[in-house]
């Protein structure tokens, strides 16, 4: 059991007279942490994958939802997407039973219905949940075996089953990859074409820490442009990658309108193509290495409320930065190497364009990079 940055940020709000909401992709460790915080409470357990409890769901009237929840003041709805017109039955739990105090989860596919966010208006408190970051990985395992695994950490990610199952990493993966990231995602959208969805993944999957052009990836995936970009977001809500767009303000000779296509997961990202070689045989460990960081950044941004801005930089010259960040104290420059040499300099362009800080991050120092200590003051 990892203790997730999450939880304590969670129990704070239980009570305070809304639904408490926890989404994610699959096995990221959703359930486990509800019930975790649950684990000494008395609580009506509804689980939507069960067919009965599906069926009672289904847009049920206020007195069968009294039936429902009997006496019971804490309830939690597990796998809420896949209950039809949930939102409007949360919506009366929240309104009609008041001392009712309800936890949802929700998978990848729950967003992708867009089924709880005009309902639940003013009604919840919504969280998203990663995999295990670097911060609760080492808060678990101490400061030297989490440095002694950072290289298997590339390889496999982050899951809590990846973590906990050493030996059996591959076998795991591509169990996750083959129900959730194509049966999921296939079951809770419009997508017709598995085959597209897998060449555009494998694109993507070797693509990052490269910028990412729509119209080349329609060529290589043989779909066009419009397909790539609604297939793109629907993996994004189905929490599989995430983009960084350019950073652009003022210097005249910037790239303004490309983005960066990044995983959620190293693990799933080397999974979808296959390749668990060692880092010293690898031609992308600066990609795994970039992947890593920026995934971590992200997490904690989100956990930590930064509020920060994430971006990349560069120039038709091809001056480039790997990573922006802006929040209210400024901008921050980062150029991550694996091995960093001495004279490593950012553009003069970019610093003095934005008044910017600069930070090289590799092998030696990345833990300040992954591991916020609190929100931004």
């Amino acid at each position: 059991m990892y203790n997730r940055v999450l939880e304590n940020k969670i129990k704070e709000k239980v009570n305070a007279g809304k639904a408490i909401v926890l989404v994610g992709a699959r096995q990221v460790g959703k359930t486990t942490l509800i019930n975790n915080i649950l684990k000494n409470e008395n609580y009506l357990f509804l689980d939507a994958d069960d067919p009965t409890i599906r069926n009672l769901l289904s847009n049920p009237n206020t007195e069968q939802i009294r039936s429902i929840l009997a006496d019971n003041k804490t309830v939690f709805l597990d796998e809420a997407q896949r209950i039809d017109g949930i939102g409007l039955t949360l919506k009366i739990i929240t309104d009609q039973f008041k001392d009712v105090q309800l936890f949802v989860s929700g998978s990848s596919s729950f967003d992708l219905g867009n089924k709880l966010n005009e309902p639940l208006t003013g009604r919840k408190w919504e969280y998203e949940l990663f995999p295990i970051s670097w911060e609760e990985y080492e808060n678990k395992l101490g400061f030297l075996k989490s440095e002694q695994q950072i290289e298997n950490r590339l390889l496999y990610g982050f899951y809590p089953d990846v973590l906990n199952n050493q030996g059996t990493e591959k076998e795991i993966l591509k169990n996750l990859v083959n129900s959730y990231l194509y049966r999921d995602i296939l079951a809770f959208s419009d997508i017709r074409k598995p085959e597209v969805l897998e060449r555009l993944l494998q694109a993507l999957a070797l693509q990052i820490g490269n910028e990412v052009n729509y119209n080349e990836l329609s060529q290589i995936v043989g779909v066009n442009k419009n397909t790539i970009q609604k297939y793109v977001e629907i993996l994004e809500k189905g929490y599989i990658v995430f983009r960084l767009n350019s950073f652009s303000r003022n210097v005249r000779n910037e790239i303004k309108r490309n983005r960066k296509i990044y995983f959620y997961d190293n693990g799933i990202r080397n999974m979808i193509i296959g390749n668990f070689n060692q880092l010293d045989l690898r031609i992308d460990k600066g990609a795994l290495w970039e992947n890593f960081l920026i995934s971590e950044r992200l997490k904690q941004n989100n956990y930590k409320e930064t509020f920060a801005k994430m971006y990349f930089w560069r120039t038709k010259q091809k001056q480039e930065i790997d990573f922006v960040e802006e929040n209210e104290n400024g901008i921050v420059g980062y150029e991550f190497k694996w091995k960093a040499k001495n004279k490593v300099r950012l553009p003069e362009t970019f610093v003095k364009a934005y008044n910017a800080k600069t930070e090289i991050i590799d092998r030696d120092n990345f833990r300040k990079f992954v591991t916020i200590k609190k929100a931004s003051a």
